[in-house]
């Protein structure tokens, strides 16, 4: 025992003396002994093109694409390590949402800038961003990772020894895992002192940053009322797993004030930039026109019951619901559906197998094949019920509805979740031809023009005026000024 604690000391004490040194972007010392920068770069190298396609692939805008990566050079220009070769990133995705990636690869997404009302906000995000990279951040947090799973290894090794029951090191190391698991709270802080800074030197005015955190925390504050969870907001947000955006946009007023203020760039060219932009679903991914989901590409349409509001991605639509009941819906493998002898034993043993289902029945669905099965899961949160229902839409193509709803609630859905599984049907080529994508305009107001006039233009059933206030940064109230040039979605 005594051994192995010694053992433990010199394997914790070793890494953390040789791998402390100063970073010239933070003036902090960083644990980063199990990162070199060049492991950096080969890991971003790496993992760029498998998180370019779980986020939609790059969206089809030369201009667009090429004007995010000048507004990114020029703020890493400014930084202490110009020499690092960034790649920016604009992603086909609805989502507002932005990362880096070790070695300088930094990604946003269209719905950030459909978000954005200028050039500077979206400078502000990639410097955060870039912040992340010149602090070493994710170098930082994989080395820190290695040592507690060093650490830990060894724990378990001695409590074994000592007479501690199995598995003790792997849910030690699970735990540590899902604690180091995204950017700490201080690392977050750290990436916007640094984006304060990048901002100020490259020309752009820093109090941008804090305008963008407050459009963002009014555009998440949004999502979660229309997903019936008014107090989950940052679920919704990009900063899901970091300080709550309420605190930032403190820390950063504070850091903005003690900044030289930029030399202006008007908004009406980043919003001409913009116009046009698609908006929302992109049709390869499926649309979503109300409670309605139809995917163009692949010939298929559903409806979710009302009260449920959907979020789609380029792998899977969730639909969430009251009281955290839940839609997923995907494609099913293809080597799965090819392992089962027909769709029952596909959904009651190969999907469901660890489930135990009850009562698993063939099924058939505006004349497609299908089946069914339902099961029970006690859960900290409480009694769930689990419904899975997958239908076979052609030989080699299945696509599966999994339906979650807390125990109290399932007799009150169930009527409205199977009329979403019969729902289900294919489109027309008339049907699909009509189906057009959503576009952000940028409109100029007129005298008379109010949020309500152009909220009522938007294609949307529910929260129009609410879309229209976060999508351009406004408050509730706010009067428009003749001239003034506002953002507005249109399906034409």
């Amino acid at each position: 025992m005594r051994r192995l604690l010694a053992a433990l000391v010199l394997v914790l004490a070793l890494p953390f003396a040789a791998g402390c040194t100063v970073n010239p972007a933070t003036g902090e010392q960083s644990f980063t002994a199990f990162m070199s920068p060049a492991e950096e770069v080969r890991v971003g190298a790496q993992e760029h093109p498998r998180l370019v396609e779980q986020f939609g692939g790059r969206y089809d805008d030369p201009e667009l694409a090429a004007y995010v990566t000048r507004i990114g050079a020029t703020v890493a220009e400014v930084t202490e390590f110009p020499e690092i070769r960034y790649s920016f990133t604009l992603l086909n995705d609805d989502k507002v949402n932005a990362f880096a990636l070790p070695g300088g690869y930094v990604h946003i997404t269209r719905g950030l800038m459909a978000l954005a009302n200028s050039e500077a906000e979206v400078a502000s995000v990639l410097a955060h961003e870039i912040g992340h990279v010149t602090a070493r951040h994710s170098a930082e947090r994989y080395s820190r990772a290695v040592v507690a799973n060093l650490g830990l290894a060894i724990l378990g090794a001695a409590g074994a020894a000592a007479g501690a029951p199995s598995g003790m090191g792997d849910l030690a190391t699970f735990g540590a895992q899902a604690y180091l698991q995204g950017f700490s709270r201080d690392q977050e802080f750290e990436a916007d002192m640094l984006g304060i800074r990048y901002m100020s030197r490259a020309g752009y005015d820093p109090s941008a940053m804090v305008s963008f955190f407050r459009k963002l925390d009014g555009f998440t504050e949004l999502q979660a009322v229309m997903a019936g969870d008014p107090g989950a907001a940052s679920r919704f947000s990009i900063m899901a797993s970091h300080p709550r955006t309420g605190d930032r946009v403190a820390q950063a007023l504070q850091l903005a004030q003690g900044t030289q203020v930029g030399r202006p760039r008007p908004e009406d060219d980043y919003l001409a930039r913009i116009d046009g932009m698609l908006f929302g679903d992109h049709p390869s991914q499926g649309v979503r026109r109300d409670r309605d989901f139809l995917h163009p590409a692949l010939g298929f349409a559903f409806r979710v019951p009302p009260g449920f509001v959907m979020f789609n991605s380029a792998r899977q639509l969730v639909a969430r619901g009251p009281a955290k009941s839940l839609i997923a819906f995907d494609a099913a493998d293809p080597q799965a559906i090819s392992q089962a002898r027909s769709m029952s034993d596909y959904v009651g043993r190969v999907w469901g197998g660890r489930l135990g289902l009850q009562s698993v029945e063939r099924i058939s669905v505006n004349g497609m094949d299908g089946a069914t099965g339902a099961g029970r899961l006690r859960t900290n949160g409480g009694i769930l019920d689990v419904r899975l229902v997958a239908i076979r839409e052609r030989q080699n193509r299945v696509y599966r509805f999994l339906f979650v709803t807390p125990a109290q609630l399932t007799g009150q859905l169930a009527t409205e979740l199977q009329r979403t599984t019969y729902s289900f049907r294919r489109l027309s080529a008339a049907e699909t031809a009509a189906i057009k994508p959503l576009r952000l305009r940028v409109v100029r107001v007129r005298a008379g023009d109010t949020p309500e006039t152009f909220a009522d233009q938007m294609p949307f059933s529910e929260y129009r005026l609410e879309r229209f206030l976060a999508l351009n940064g406004l408050p509730y109230g706010a009067r428009l000024q003749p001239g003034q040039r506002v953002k507005i979605v249109t399906d034409r």
